[in-house]
């Protein structure tokens, strides 16, 4: 396993803001700790020629001046841009060393999935996974397939990958839920609304039905929205999986044997690194 992280992402934080620096603070040390083999490495930030096969430039000249929050959810904390690129350059880096054969997961902060072309909003400055899978085309891959399991939908990388023929994406979230899109299917888009309360094993079953669907596209590239926020401890939303579903996501993709890179999205509860670390060990397992 290959984790992509750069301790620089702790730099910044807002007081009572759900997404803290502490989500990795006490992922990072834990599974160094408990993973001694696995490598470590500094992602490279993301260029402007990247960036913008996703996002306009009106919105990367918005981050890079931002003055004023972006919404509720999204300040504009000071050098959020250098945070952001290194975020996205952390999903690209992995997107290419899981195309040379490893297993790779960028943990890093700000997120990416709410991120649309022109607009910041839920936690999001980048669509990080959405700009790896529009590199990855450029680097020989023909075809890139993205599983998000985080708990709410992935409108940002919808918005950014619908209608490309190239790329399948698949979305499982919490429905009603913030951002309150993702209700409905479409060309290379396949939703799966989940209501609030449903069982871990219908939950899990969805979340199946979506990865096994993905995997008939024959993807070069597997990309994963890893949000930990479908855990029954998440205070976000009313969602029912426990430790033992992430890690069963992790064997499918052992089971799959494609190359495959995670990036982390949500996840808020005090056992977000227990849950990160049960999904990357039954992932990695031989």
């Amino acid at each position: 396993m290959v984790i992509f992280h750069d301790p620089h992402c702790l730099d910044y934080s807002s007081p009572g803001h759900p997404e803290q620096p502490a989500r990795i603070a006490r992922t990072a040390p834990l599974l160094k700790d408990r993973h001694p083999a696995w490598e470590w490495r500094n992602p490279i930030p993301a260029d402007e020629i990247k960036l913008l096969r996703a996002h306009s430039p009106e919105h990367l000249a918005r981050i890079k001046n931002a003055v004023r929050d972006f919404d509720a959810d999204t300040p504009a904390y000071r050098d959020i841009y250098q945070h952001a690129v290194r975020s996205a350059g952390a999903a690209i880096d992995a997107a290419h060393a899981a195309l040379r054969g490893q297993r790779a997961f960028s943990l890093m902060r700000p997120p990416g999935h709410h991120a649309t072309r022109d607009h910041a909003m839920g936690f999001c400055y980048f669509s990080n996974v959405a700009i790896a899978a529009l590199d990855a085309l450029e680097n020989g891959a023909k075809r890139v397939a993205i599983w998000d399991f985080d708990a709410h939908h992935g409108n940002g990388t919808e918005a950014i990958v619908a209608h490309n023929s190239r790329i399948a994406f698949a979305s499982i979230h919490q429905f009603p839920a913030y951002p309150g899109t993702g209700a409905k299917s479409f060309a290379n888009v396949d939703n799966y609304p989940v209501a609030p309360y449903t069982s871990r094993a219908q939950h899990v079953d969805v979340a199946d039905c979506a990865l096994q669907k993905l995997l008939q596209f024959k993807p070069d590239l597997l990309l994963v929205s890893a949000g930990f926020d479908a855990y029954s401890g998440d205070p976000l939303v009313q969602m029912t999986l426990e430790q033992e579903d992430f890690a069963k996501f992790g064997e499918w993709l052992h089971k799959a044997g494609m190359p495959t890179a995670a990036i982390l999205e949500g996840g808020y509860s005090d056992e977000l690194p227990e849950l990160i670390d049960a999904f990357l060990t039954s992932w990695s397992s031989e």
